[in-house]
């Protein structure tokens, strides 16, 4: 149990500010406007990934439209109550919320901004909103229910200085995924240069060659007949069932993964699946790539996957870079021809065609050289997301008065 400073005082949020739930004219097509007069229509795709801002939106509606809706200013919270759950964000724009938001405001005497910011994101207050949606028999996150969250806030002085001690973590995690994006271009940007031979590698000058899908690769998938049933898919056991949905950047996460039998990993060795197989998705989202990391353990393949072998021309790693970019990209988009094609068919792969350097070397330079780009951002994103814990405790701590800061 928590105890908080006495000089702090409890108070639920209906006690000091005003809770508004947002609302929509129908059918909201109608509204649309790209007019000079038209009025920002905040949607959650204007949200920010990181960051807690909103700063503009890709749609305006009319002014009849926004006599139907709620009106909010910058300086107001909006609270999503739906998809993502009881996220908060201030806005820096005026405009109109729909019924998938919550408007709070006129907070500003008992409540810093940038405060209540973090107060709305802990998980303090978030346990509240799904113990009283869960009493309530509803889903979604309303105003009845916020109105009922309590919190305990310290004076002004202190909240701003808490406000400003987060706020430094968030600028360097801001900071980080700023970084990381650069580094994702500039990664994306050399992949493209290298795989088509613009720019070469250092001491490599030797000629490239034009190869077909089958005189340098071989693809193997899950055949029919041995469909896998809904309770051989296992949390635990002796292999790994790697599908689509475990493709993770490029790598195969291990998070949600399915489990099978020995004996189903037995069944058909050409899926056995081992460190530096390239795996490509046939069903679904197709032409997402894989490169498979060191597992641990036995794993093979689900339905809807290839492992594509390549012969002693072609390096595996030189090949995932060849699938990664928009060389493989653009030949899905012919197969396809304006269409959504839902399969990707071993006849169609014959007629892939792409350039290898014929000397091997250069190909293992150029798969080197971007997984050390690689290994750069994954460097970032665990320093980010080691930051983002590290300001999760920081604000636990804060924001219960474990830890007091000078005012």
């Amino acid at each position: 149990m928590v105890i908080y400073p006495q000089e702090w005082t409890e108070k639920p949020f209906n006690d000091f500010m005003k809770i508004k739930r947002g609302a929509s004219p129908r059918p909201i097509e109608r509204y649309l406007t790209k007019s000079i007069d038209g009025v920002n229509w905040i949607k959650i795709g204007d949200a920010p990934r990181f960051g807690k801002n909103i700063t503009s939106t890709a749609e305006k509606i009319t002014p009849h439209g926004a006599a139907q809706s709620v009106s909010v200013y910058p300086g107001d919270f909006i609270l999503s109550n739906s998809m993502s759950f009881g996220r908060p964000y201030i806005l820096n724009i005026d405009g109109c919320i729909h019924d998938g938001w919550l408007r709070l405001y006129d907070f500003q005497t008992e409540a810093n901004d940038e405060f209540l910011y973090y107060l709305l994101s802990s998980s303090y207050v978030q346990k509240q909103y799904e113990a009283f949606a869960a009493g309530s028999g509803v889903q979604n996150l309303n105003k009845e229910v916020v109105k009922k969250v309590t919190v305990h806030l310290p004076s002004l002085p202190e909240q701003e200085e808490i406000a400003r001690t987060l706020s430094q973590f968030d600028t360097y995690i801001d900071d980080l995924a700023e970084l990381i994006e650069k580094k994702r271009g500039i990664r994306d940007g050399a992949l493209e240069d290298l795989i088509r031979h613009r720019t070469r590698i250092d001491g490599f000058n030797d000629e490239w060659t034009t190869v077909s899908f089958n005189q340098v690769i071989t693809p193997k998938a899950r055949i029919g007949w041995q469909g896998l049933k809904k309770h051989e898919y296992l949390r635990s056991g002796y292999s790994y069932l790697i599908g689509g949905t475990d493709f993770s950047h490029g790598t195969v996460s291990l998070d949600n993964i399915w489990y099978v039998t020995k004996d189903r990993y037995d069944m058909d060795a050409n899926i056995q699946v081992s460190e530096n197989d390239v795996l490509v998705t046939k069903d679904g989202t197709i032409g997402k790539v894989a490169l498979v990391p060191e597992l641990g353990k036995p794993a093979t393949l689900n339905s809807g996957v290839f492992v594509f072998r390549t012969n002693n021309r072609l390096l595996p790693t030189f090949l995932f870079r060849v699938l990664s970019s928009s060389v493989f990209r653009e030949f899905i988009d012919t197969l396809s021809a304006g269409s959504t094609i839902k399969h990707l068919y071993q006849k169609d792969l014959k007629n892939f065609e792409f350039e290898i350097p014929v000397d091997k070397k250069e190909q293992e330079a150029i798969a080197e050289t971007l997984t050390a780009m690689d290994e750069e951002i994954e460097a970032l994103e665990i320093e980010r997301d080691k930051m983002i814990q590290i300001r999760e405790g920081a604000m636990d701590d804060l924001l219960t008065g474990r830890v007091r800061l000078s005012v």
